[in-house]
């Protein structure tokens, strides 16, 4: 048995703990089946966000003359697309794994690995990787842990639709490196993942149709920033809103038939006789990912989870087993890269007792004003690639309703900056919400460069009484794009009650 002082199931945020714990002299090891970075880098966000690029670029092409540019789009080379960012993501999951190697504190073990007792996990190497790298501290094995971190992130979930066994269907993982540009798509799913795969597919040329349970698209966004999203993918995709898919079958021409249940109440529960039948050449699944944790034996470690199989953790991210701790997707809580990096630097500084030290490839590994204290996402951002792009931190207006809090809003259409005028975004705009004594409960974004402008805002969130004065007191730059946030914040301040003093009577007296 291998003994380590921290253990790392998973390679993607919670390696970063690992790297840490290194930088502290502690010997950790990291266990992991696939490549490097986890989903994110070679399932997830960047690979994702490298193609909503290109579809960015093809928009603006296509629209150019309403600028007076007149451009031609000749042709869209998808395989040359898809090859070059797989390469760009796999590199960079083979620099990782270099990384991790030369790191003389820091075992890799190439495989996947399961509890058998207290923080004590057995490792079966993975196929492709067996006998492969010695160096990496064995494939195989067994090993314990002072600490044990979860970290092995989530996948895609598949629904339970009549016929789906018998056809062949994507995932988000599939759908990113394909040779060929499907003509016909039906995505099942109406959220953030279904809305950026569907523009970014019909921005290329497909005929996208989308079919949503819910009422709107995005539906966990504020309500104005769903209707937003919703009214733009209709312009590049048939979008089936409060649909249930039912069944799918295969076509004689090689295809797919989708057949979907209409819920008069929004639900998607099927509870309509209305029906709807989709065609197209492939099938896509955006409904949802699921925790990583069916294949860990957590019961053998005494790691409980909830009936989804998301891990349970106190507010330091310790699980109902000592010293064995939880980050990212497993937690279900905020399904984001950048939450998992914040998360593994509390765990970090939970298990090195606040002792963390900047480690040169892990920007988690930074000591914060909050290490060793618990979790606090109040001004954690999210962003939506979309067309419009959509940006969020903190609550939508219809949580503080249903909360019964009281509150102020603005809503700020981006024609309020100069800048935003030359953009002609007619779409976008900034919906800014306070408490009346000027605390900022909330900001969502639409528009172009949303989550750049957020994040004046999550800023002043992040400081111990930020309030809408910390936006709108400090002088902008203009003409630039955040004198929109400026302008919201501005007309906000002046519809709240803050105890601070009136920063705009410059008078004399």
């Amino acid at each position: 048995m291998d003994e380590y002082d921290i253990v790392v199931v998973g390679g993607g945020s919670g390696s970063q703990v690992a790297t840490a714990a290194a930088e502290q002299g502690l010997e950790a090891a990291v266990i992991e089946r696939g490549p490097l970075g986890g989903a994110c880098v070679t399932r997830g966000c960047v690979p994702s966000k490298a193609l909503i690029h290109r579809a960015d670029v093809v928009s603006e092409l296509r629209r150019a003359d309403a600028f007076g540019v007149h451009a031609e789009l000749t042709g869209i080379d998808y395989d040359e697309i898809t090859t070059a960012i797989r390469d760009t993501v796999f590199q960079k999951a083979d620099n990782q794994a270099t990384s991790l190697r030369e790191n003389e504190n820091v075992a890799l073990y190439r495989g996947e690995g399961r509890f058998v007792d207290d923080r004590t996990l057995e490792v079966e190497p993975t196929e492709a990787e067996a006998g492969s790298a010695t160096e990496d501290g064995g494939n195989g094995g067994t090993v314990r842990g002072e600490h044990v971190v979860i970290a092995v992130g989530s996948r895609p979930m598949v629904p339970p639709i009549d016929g789906l066994e018998d056809v062949d269907y994507l995932t988000s993982d599939d759908a990113l490196f394909l040779d060929e540009r499907p003509d016909d798509l039906v995505i099942v799913g109406g959220g953030y993942i279904g809305a950026e795969l569907g523009y970014f597919f019909a921005a290329l040329g497909t005929a996208v149709s989308i079919v949503g349970r819910s009422d709107r698209l995005v539906p966990r966004e504020d309500d104005d920033v769903s209707a937003a999203v919703t009214d733009s993918l209709e312009t590049y995709c048939d979008v089936y809103t409060s649909y249930k898919a039912a069944s799918v079958d295969e076509t004689g021409a090689g295809g797919i038939t989708v057949t979907a249940e209409s819920a008069a109440d929004g639900s998607g529960d099927g509870d309509s006789d209305e029906t709807i039948e989709l065609e197209a050449d492939g099938l896509l699944l955006a409904t949802g990912r699921r925790p990583n944790t069916d294949t860990l034996e957590l019961e053998a470690a005494g790691v409980e989870t909830d009936d989804e199989g998301y891990v349970e953790t106190d507010g330091r991210l310790e699980t109902t087993a000592d010293r064995v701790w939880a980050l990212g997707d497993v937690l279900g809580e905020q399904p984001f890269k950048h939450a998992a990096d914040y998360e593994s630097s509390v765990v970090a500084a939970n298990i090195l007792n606040g002792e963390a030290r900047t480690a040169s490839d892990s920007r988690a590994a930074k000591p914060r004003d909050d290490a060793g204290k618990e979790v606090d996402y109040r001004a954690m951002p999210h962003a939506i690639f979309t067309d419009p792009r959509v940006a969020s931190v903190g609550l939508t207006e219809g949580e503080l309703e249903d909360e019964g809090r009281e509150y102020e809003a603005v809503t700020t259409p981006y024609g309020a900056a100069p800048l935003g005028m030359i953009l002609e975004a007619d779409e976008a705009f900034v919906k800014a919400l306070a408490a009346p004594d000027g605390e900022i409960l909330g900001c969502h974004i639409v528009g172009p460069q949303a989550a750049t402008l957020l994040h004046e805002v999550v800023v002043a969130m992040d400081s111990a009484d930020g309030t809408v004065e910390d936006v709108a007191k400090p002088v902008h730059v203009h003409p630039a794009l955040n004198e929109v946030v400026y302008s919201a914040f501005d007309e906000l301040s002046d519809t709240t009650y803050s105890t601070a003093p009136d920063w705009r009577d410059v008078s004399s007296g």
